[in-house]
């Protein structure tokens, strides 16, 4: 599928579910060929989920549809449709704190967490993690058998508007004061994987019909929101969700993360300090260096400039 002229041993592999909001924006497709192209990663499944309190022209309700949309477009375009389960989310947040949706995707990461395996699992979410915490409200032994890792939240130590959060705020709060391994990527942490749209340019869009996609469509996404002041920049962007290959590829050292317990969070997603919960990583540091130069070597050398 991908040929590199190196191997990881089987033995440094990890199983990996990635979970995106794909159509939420304009950056999850990159993160999601970024996950597809890496080596390291034995990817299990990919899972589309809910941007509701966003949905845009696709309508409330339609959110999850429109992710797995985009993510069939991204393999489609990889030539690799075929390689990889695509599992529909949950289409809207939580009503509570005690009622699971039981979608396709909390089957998939319950069914896959329940396997006999010896390669360590991650979950990485790259949108709302609604999924995650109605898989383990469906059968909570899921959290002794994977680790998750979230880009969400609001700066460390008070919090604060972050929209991965905002469009469930109830799983949120069921994944944190659960026993399951979290590795959170704050807000603050994933804005340092910024890039600029000449960038873009030079780098990925010459390299196949994937390459070409994913600099239009980030083009066309800041064009869509031209008349808004605040955000996006114009010709900068943030690659955020790729900072989930960053702590998996790279053994980060103590100094770019720091552990505390798991906060409970507020309607207003502040947080507050609740030292009954068990110890989370909070990111602090990403290597937007090696991330970026990864990405951009393995899409030059898997979808060379005389395939586009």
């Amino acid at each position: 599928m991908f040929k590199y002229d190196f191997d990881v041993p089987d033995n440094k592999k990890y199983r990996i579910i990635v979970h995106t909001d794909c159509k939420n924006e304009a950056d999850d497709q990159f993160a999601l060929a970024h996950h597809l192209m890496t080596p390291k990663f034995k990817v299990q499944g990919i899972i589309a989920g809910h941007f509701d309190l966003n949905s845009q022209e696709y309508g409330k309700g339609n959110t999850a549809t429109a992710s797995y949309n985009e993510i069939s477009k991204v393999l489609e375009l990889m030539g690799i449709e075929e390689e990889y389960p695509v599992l529909l989310g949950a289409q809207t947040a939580l009503a509570d704190i005690n009622t699971p949706i039981d979608s396709q995707g909390a089957g998939f990461i319950v069914q896959e967490a329940m396997k006999e395996d010896e390669h360590p699992l991650y979950i990485v979410f790259l949108g709302a993690i609604t999924d995650l915490g109605s898989a383990i409200l469906m059968e909570p032994k899921i959290c002794d058998r994977m680790t998750a890792v979230w880009i969400g939240g609001g700066d460390y130590p008070k919090g604060g508007s972050e929209f991965n959060l905002v469009n469930d705020i109830k799983a949120a709060n069921i994944v944190f004061s659960s026993t399951m391994p979290l590795w959170q990527i704050p807000r603050n942490t994933y804005k340092q994987m910024a890039v600029s749209l000449a960038e873009l340019q030079l780098r990925v869009k010459p390299y196949g019909k994937i390459g070409k996609y994913l600099f239009e469509q980030m083009v066309a996404f800041n064009s869509k929101l031209a008349k808004y002041q605040a955000w996006p920049h114009g010709e900068t962007w943030g690659l955020g969700d790729q900072g989930t290959v960053t702590v998996l590829l790279e053994e980060l050292e103590k100094k770019d993360y720091e552990e505390i317990a798991a906060p409970y969070i507020n309607d207003d997603m502040t947080y507050v300090q609740n030292n009954d919960n068990r110890l989370i990583r909070v990111y602090h540091t990403l290597n937007t260096r090696l991330t970026m130069e990864d990405f951009y070597a393995k899409l030059a050398l898997n979808f060379p400039e005389k395939d586009s």
